[in-house]
C-alpha cells in the first residue's frame, strides 16, 4: 500500500473537489463519501487532511468506525526541522495520545481566569475602597504570572507536535498576544511590589497601573479566541 506523507495529507481536505481523507493510527483512511464529513469539517470541530489519533479519545464512538470507510494508503512519519522526539518521550506519548492535545487545554485555564480577575478586583477597590479587593487582584496577578510561561510552553509544544512547529497565522498571534501580555503582566507586578500603594495613591500613576491591568482583558480575550479557532474551526462559508 502507498505511503502519505502529512504535507500530502493536508492537501486532501475535502475543499475545491479535493478527496477527504484522515488518518488513524499510522492508517489514511477516505471519508469522502461520508455526510459527516461534508466540506473536511466534522461535528464543527475536527479538521479533516490531518491525524486525528490524537483526538479520537473524545469521539463518542469506537474504533469499528473506520470499518465504514476505505483505507488507502499509510501515513508517513513526520518529519521536520526540529530534532527527533527523544524515545522515551515518543514511547510515553505513543501510550497515552491524549497527551498530544489535553496539557495545553488545560493549564491554560488557569492565566486566564487569574488575567482576567485582576483587573476585576482592582476595579471593585476602587469603587468600593475595600484594601482586600485590592490585595486579590496582587496575589491573582502573581498566579497568573506563575501559570502564563507554563500555558505557553505547552502550546508551544502542542505546535511543535502536532502541526512540526509549521508557520500558522493564529498561531503567530497567540505567541504576539500572549507574550505582550506577559511583558505587561510583569511591569505590573515590579510596579506593585516596588510601589505597594500604588492604587492608593492620587495621580496619573494609579490610572496608568490601574490601565495596565485592564489591558489584560482584550489579551486574554483576543488570545483565547484565537485558541479556541484551533480547536473548534470556524466554517467558510
Amino acid at each position: 500500500m502507498k505511503e502519505i506523507d502529512p504535507e500530502s495529507l493536508a492537501e486532501l481536505n475535502g475543499q475545491n473537489g479535493k478527496p477527504v481523507y484522515i488518518a488513524y493510527r499510522g492508517k489514511v483512511f477516505n471519508v469522502t463519501g461520508s455526510k459527516l464529513w461534508s466540506g473536511g469539517l466534522h461535528m464543527k470541530r475536527h479538521r479533516a487532511a490531518q491525524d486525528l489519533s490524537a483526538e479520537f479519545g473524545e469521539a463518542p464512538h469506537g474504533e469499528e468506525v473506520f470499518e465504514r470507510y476505505p483505507q488507502v494508503a499509510i501515513l508517513k512519519k513526520k518529519t521536520g526541522p526540529l530534532r527527533p522526539m527523544p524515545a522515551f518521550l515518543s514511547s510515553f506519548i505513543d501510550r497515552y495520545p491524549s497527551l498530544q492535545r489535553h496539557p495545553h487545554p488545560m493549564t491554560v485555564h488557569f492565566p486566564i481566569v487569574f488575567m482576567l480577575s485582576a483587573p476585576f478586583f482592582n476595579f471593585l477597590y476602587l469603587i468600593t475602597n475595600v484594601s482586600a479587593f485590592e490585595s486579590t487582584a496582587f496575589y491573582l496577578l502573581i498566579g497568573g504570572l506563575l501559570f502564563l510561561p507554563v500555558a505557553m510552553l505547552t502550546g508551544w509544544f502542542t505546535w511543535w507536535l502536532n502541526y512540526l512547529a509549521k508557520p500558522m497565522k493564529p498561531v503567530a498571534l497567540k505567541i504576539l498576544f500572549s507574550g505582550t501580555l506577559l511583558i505587561a503582566a510583569s511591569c505590573a507586578l515590579i510596579w506593585r511590589i516596588t510601589h505597594p500603594s500604588i492604587m492608593s495613591a492620587q495621580g496619573d500613576a494609579s490610572v496608568i497601573y490601574f490601565l495596565l491591568t485592564l489591558s489584560f482583558i482584550p489579551l486574554v480575550s483576543i488570545t483565547g479566541w484565537l485558541g479556541a479557532t484551533l480547536t473548534f474551526p470556524l466554517e467558510k462559508k
